[in-house]
């Protein structure tokens, strides 16, 4: 029973590892491999959460909201990449995280790229005031050309 008990608790730590908290994973290479799964593209967060003051309102606004959640879990993999100036990181995730800023060029905060499965870049975003359903029309053009517009 105890060596069950270690193996489900190696399991809900593995899987943490790799999710920030409502459908945001943190694994770049792990949400290319559920965008190949899925057909859905990457939504990237590039983001300060303990320090920028509009992604902490880009999360409160958008990110945070039910209709944002709602959209997304329609259309998106969810992808944080986050850079904390109070929580510091290990070596190996600064490394991989400068790596995927400059492959981007992500030059400020917060910065949203959309990827296909192959990590290529079709569209950026950032923060936009006007709430979640606003910020979703204007993602909506970019993940589905092909839908019409609302209102």
């Amino acid at each position: 029973m105890k060596s069950s008990a270690s193996i489900l608790l190696a399991f809900a730590v593995m899987a943490t590892a790799h999710a920030a908290g409502d459908g945001w994973l943190t694994s770049y290479s792990e949400a290319l491999k559920t965008s190949q799964k899925t057909g859905k593209p990457v939504l990237a967060n590039f983001t300060g959460s303990d320090w920028c003051a509009y992604c902490k309102r880009l999360d409160a606004e958008v990110f945070s909201t039910p209709e944002f959640k709602k959209w997304a879990s329609k259309y998106v993999v969810l992808l944080k990449l986050d850079y904390p100036h109070y929580h510091k990181l290990g070596a190996a995730e600064m490394k991989e995280k400068a790596d995927l800023m400059a492959k981007y060029g992500v030059r400020g905060f917060p910065t949203i790229y959309f990827l296909k499965a192959d990590g290529k870049a079709f569209g950026m975003y950032g923060y936009e005031p006007g709430g979640p359903l606003r910020w979703t029309a204007m993602a909506d053009r970019l993940v589905n050309p092909n839908l019409k517009p609302k209102g």
